[in-house]
């Protein structure tokens, strides 16, 4: 079937969708929604079956959604209508919530029905980004599914929008504004931390820290201290401890709100001299109620495991540093098996926020790409133990290729990698030409890379980029990680392994020495950052601050003119 993936961009949500869809054999092309006139010459040079809007913002013509099945998947139950659909449902503390495909019509999300889903919400705030990237994704793409098998069925009509129907408890909710996000300092934690955690990702709230005008992100529980609410107790990697009514919260991440740079930064760097005073914490970052633990080391056995959760996947030059030390020290136990663990994202490479505000972006750049790189020469130079990367959510260019410098690669299925640079200008570092190769072969290593293109964790593992697709939940692809990590740790053939794993790195080295492909990448990558041969700087900025870039609009023309057999 030809189907057309109209979206607002080409993010995660719509990147799992196409993948999935593609992998069931369709003919699949993603197009960002412009103008009316753009929309209307898209749909004519596709000519799709049925047009699917995983994220779209824009409405549709209705000459349209009248000529061919045009389903939109909104992230509401059934009856939910409105903009804002999760930050009410976080900031009302919904006890389940879902996700529903409904038919385009004149008037918005208020279309027939093609199909629902719901999920259970965590009594725990559930950050919107996370909720986004969580369960509304899994159900999104299972909708996508059910609206192409049922586009082919005669039999099937959508059933219209009634609120009369038992279980229909959705209803049209307002464009939540900053007026009904706003709190106090002076309000219960509990309060302060639904509050943020509802706006994560974006726009955040705004308040007041330190005398800054900023919007907040990135909220964790912390340790009640003795102190006025709204001021700053502690720092720590980035994060500021900030007190409440009656605790405190760690805020990760800050945007300034007056002439600086709009920039969603670490707190630390946005506050910058205005902490002055502010200790470290000094707690271990293990201590009960810390509440902020960027990386983790526990020992199950015979198998340690280094997590590391970084906002939204991005690793900056401090937090290489800090996960390079934390590998070096996992190194040196006495356990088997390694396993390396992302949180939301696996990873998605170097900071390009923290790159964009520092006035020597380029200088910056340079040391971060050398930082990211010590942190995947500790993995690939581990050979005593076996490694594994736990891929557990999606991950982009160095962050793919980091976690390849493992002996084994595992994915939850519906996790989406993006083993590739050009996009962003950059052709790429992280030892990439040494281990991507070495697993798909230097053909398939080039077409990955030149194609710029999205994989699903099937095509990964029919590849041979990752060795195994674990189903299920993040909780319960951790837990069968865990599982296969202590059978390795735990089998007769552990010693051959690790001599045979010793033995290829020394012939590699005798081969080529691993600092080579490092060096050779660099020489690359001094073109890319400090001559912007390839337009790294424009599209860094683009991607930072949230603007339409060129290299998306190639990638759409591109997968247009190949749906379209140009």
């Amino acid at each position: 079937m030809r189907i057309l993936l109209l979206c607002s961009s080409f993010n995660g949500l719509t990147q799992r969708v196409w993948t999935d869809l593609r992998a069931a054999g369709h003919e699949v092309v993603s197009r960002t929604a412009g103008s009316e006139a753009a929309m209307r010459g898209t749909v004519t040079a596709v000519d799709p079956d049925v047009i699917i809007c995983p994220f779209l913002k824009e409405r549709i013509p209705a000459d349209i959604w009248a000529s061919r099945p045009t389903v939109v998947i909104h992230p509401g139950p059934e009856g939910d209508r409105g903009p804002s659909s999760l930050d009410w449902a976080i900031s009302d503390a919904e006890p389940e919530w879902g996700v529903t495909a409904l038919g385009a019509i004149d008037e918005m999300d208020a279309g027939p029905i093609w199909g629902t889903r719901t999920f259970a919400l965590p009594a725990e705030p559930p950050r919107k980004s996370a909720l986004y990237a969580g369960p509304v994704t899994e159900a999104a793409a299972a909708l996508a599914a059910e609206v192409v098998a049922k586009v082919g069925d005669p039999t099937f009509a959508p059933r219209p929008l009634d609120y009369s129907r038992p279980g229909v408890r959705g209803r049209l909710r307002p464009t939540m504004r900053q007026v009904d996000r706003a709190f106090s300092w002076s309000d219960p934690t509990e309060h302060v931390l639904r509050r943020i955690r509802a706006a994560d990702g974006s726009p955040g709230v705004r308040t007041e820290l330190a005398g800054l005008p900023v919007s907040v992100f990135d909220a964790h529980r912390g340790p009640a201290t003795p102190g006025e609410p709204g001021t700053i107790a502690l720092r720590r990697h980035g994060a500021v401890l900030v007190r409440t009514g009656d605790g405190a919260l760690w805020i990760g991440h800050l945007r300034r709100r007056d002439d600086g740079p709009r920039i969603k930064l670490p707190a630390t760097m946005v506050l910058r001299d205005r902490l002055v005073g502010v200790p470290e914490s000094l707690e271990p970052l293990g201590a009960p109620g810390a509440g902020y633990r960027e990386i983790t080391y526990h020992r199950h056995g015979p198998v340690g495991i280094v997590s590391f959760d970084f906002y939204n996947g991005a690793m900056s030059t401090a937090q290489c540093h800090r996960l390079a030390a934390a590998l070096r020290a996992a190194a040196a136990q006495d356990t088997s098996v390694l396993v390396l663990r992302g949180g939301q994202f696996f990873s998605n490479g170097i900071h390009l926020n923290v790159i964009e505000a520092r006035p020597d972006a380029a200088a910056e750049a340079w040391r971060n790409i050398n930082a990211i790189n010590d942190v995947c020469r500790e993995i690939i130079t581990c050979t005593h133990q076996l490694v594994v990367s736990a891929m557990g959510g999606n991950a982009g260019a160095g962050g793919v290729m980091l976690g390849l410098g493992a002996d084994q690669v595992l994915v939850r299925a519906g996790v989406v990698l993006n083993p590739h640079y050009r996009t962003m200008g950059l052709s790429g570092s992280e030892y990439w030409t040494y281990t991507l190769p070495r697993r798909v072969g230097a053909a398939e290593a080039q077409r990955l890379t030149g194609e710029c293109l999205p994989i699903g964790a099937a095509e990964a593992a029919a590849i041979g980029l990752a060795d195994g697709v674990l189903p299920g939940a993040p909780d319960e692809f951790d837990a069968a990680v865990l599982d296969h990590a202590y059978r390795l740790a735990t089998s007769d053939g552990l010693g051959q392994r690790l001599a045979a794993k010793a033995a290829a790195r020394v012939a590699d080295e005798r081969h080529r020495p691993l600092e080579t492909y490092r060096i050779r990448e660099l020489a690359e990558m001094s073109h890319d950052i400090f001559d912007d041969r390839l337009g790294f700087a424009a599209a860094r900025h683009a991607f930072v601050m949230k603007q339409p870039a060129a290299t998306a609009e190639q990638h759409d023309a591109r997968e247009l003119a190949r749906s379209a057999g140009f």
